[in-house]
């Protein structure tokens, strides 16, 4: 579906302009100097990146394993021609010290750690196309992600920067494919449950696979049955494929596992403090009940203009129900949550990335990977928790870095309606050592002003 503001040049992970054109490959162009790009407003990453070579002999800061071009990194006219046409014109950070390491021989397995709009999914992607032997139509790369929405908006990153080669890929997630269909594309990514099962029932062939991709790796390996399945699927894989985990985030505990998932691995990361996103401006509005926490929330739409934005609901029926009663009132919004049909789901995130819908209510399922850059502002109406009911702050971190996309500013506010969600707010507070200002409800006017210098 075509997307209403091509006019603006969407990096990485956002919906990039669609395929355009079969043609055969010309020269390849680079975009003229003097063309304004949006990644020219990106805030410049002050950020070290850190590198731990598997290979204990080699020195991470030798010239082979940093590149200023993506000509210096040998790819094809045609993948670079689908790099220059989706407006890249240099490596991010994160790629220079990236791409070298995924793309050298012998392959390597890689860890990578960088925060969201940093160019993870264009590093692994092209890792990807660089491993493929054209000439041999069977799958020989699989990327996994944990939600049909991550794994679709990968897939159009793919399909944009293959868009001038005879590349072939397939989507597998639930309902992508018709009984016993086979999977022959050279490229799949899918989620880890239908993959799997695919896979066992003989119709995607996985002898040739030759690179593993996790995004969102943290989730992968840290959840029982997206856990089990990743490990699974990587048991049933022939020979010995480079493995590749990518995510915002590891927890101690999670990195680990990964260390003994990808072994000998590579690993590139951030310091911790710098994966707060500073570009959010954090709030919190303290409500007395739950009553007054819906009124504030409808209050806030009453009176800001924003541009697009997300709300964070604990449960699919709170979501429902929120939708519900704005959707009455007047406002333009849709839910979305695990319990819908496939095609439900995919048909919401079309619309909410058309601007069909200013407002997004959507439980976790959305907190991960989704790039959607005219969203300004991010809602927790419930705050994540995990199994054992403390605070999620790894969940916390990638639902505010849905918002402040690329360098722009992101408001994200907490609705606190007890003593026990104020408590978890200054946990979150303290956790980040990042302060959380309080907005008052009683003087709207005040909020409004407060607000308007941000947005």
């Amino acid at each position: 579906m075509a997307d209403p503001v091509d006019n603006i040049t969407l990096r990485l992970g956002d919906l990039i302009t669609p395929k355009t054109s079969d043609a055969p490959v010309a020269a390849v162009v680079r975009p003229s100097a003097p063309e304004q790009r949006e990644e020219d407003n990106l805030i410049k990453s002050t950020h070290t990146v850190q590198v731990k070579l598997a290979d204990q002999q080699a020195d991470p800061n030798s010239p082979l394993y940093s590149v200023k071009s993506f000509e210096q990194l040998g790819l094809s006219p045609e993948i670079l021609k689908g790099l220059y046409a989706m407006n890249f014109s240099k490596p991010s950070k994160i790629q220079e010290r990236a791409l070298p390491l995924l793309i050298s021989n012998p392959p390597r397995n890689m860890i990578g750690q960088s925060q969201s709009g940093t160019g993870k999914t264009a590093a692994f992607v092209l890792a990807m196309l660089v491993r493929l032997n054209v000439g041999l139509n069977v799958p020989q790369a699989i990327c996994l992600a944990p939600s049909r929405e991550l794994a679709r908006q990968i897939m159009d990153v793919i399909e944009n920067m293959c868009q001038f080669t005879n590349i072939t890929t397939k989507l597998v997630v639930k309902d992508s494919l018709k009984r016993n269909e086979p999977v022959q594309a050279q490229i799949v990514v899918g989620t880890p449950g239908t993959v799997a099962e695919v896979i066992k029932r003989r119709q995607l062939p996985v002898q040739a696979v030759k690179i593993f991709v996790l995004d969102e790796a943290d989730n992968m390996l840290d959840q029982d049955g997206l856990g089990d399945q990743s490990i699974r699927i990587k048991n049933m894989l022939k020979g010995n494929p480079q493995i590749v985990l990518f995510s915002a985030t590891f927890p101690e505990h999670v990195r680990n596992f990964a260390a003994r998932f990808a072994p000998e691995a590579n690993e590139i990361s951030l310091k911790r403090e710098d994966l707060s996103v500073d570009a959010i401006k954090q709030f919190y509005m303290d409500c007395d009940s739950e009553e007054h926490k819906y009124e504030t929330l409808c209050n806030i739409y009453d009176l800001l203009t924003v541009s697009q934005s997300i709300i964070f609901c604990k449960r699919r029926d709170s979501a429902d129900e929120i939708s519900r009663r704005m959707k009455e009132q007047g406002h333009s919004v849709v839910s979305l949550h695990g319990k819908m049909l496939p095609e439900e789901r995919d048909q919401v995130m079309d619309d909410f990335r058309s601007g069909k819908f200013k407002v997004l209510i959507t439980t976790n399922v959305l907190a991960r990977g989704i790039d959607v850059s005219q969203v300004s502002l991010v809602i927790n109406y419930d705050l994540p928790l995990d199994q054992r009911g403390q605070v999620d702050f790894e969940a916390y971190l990638h639902r505010i870095g849905r918002t402040g996309r690329f360098g722009r500013t992101g408001i994200s506010i907490i609705l606190v309606d007890n003593r026990k969600s104020w408590e978890q707010m200054q946990e979150i507070e303290k956790h980040f050592e990042r302060n959380i200002a309080l907005v008052p409800t009683d003087d709207w006017q005040a909020v409004e002003k407060q607000f308007k210098e941000f947005i």
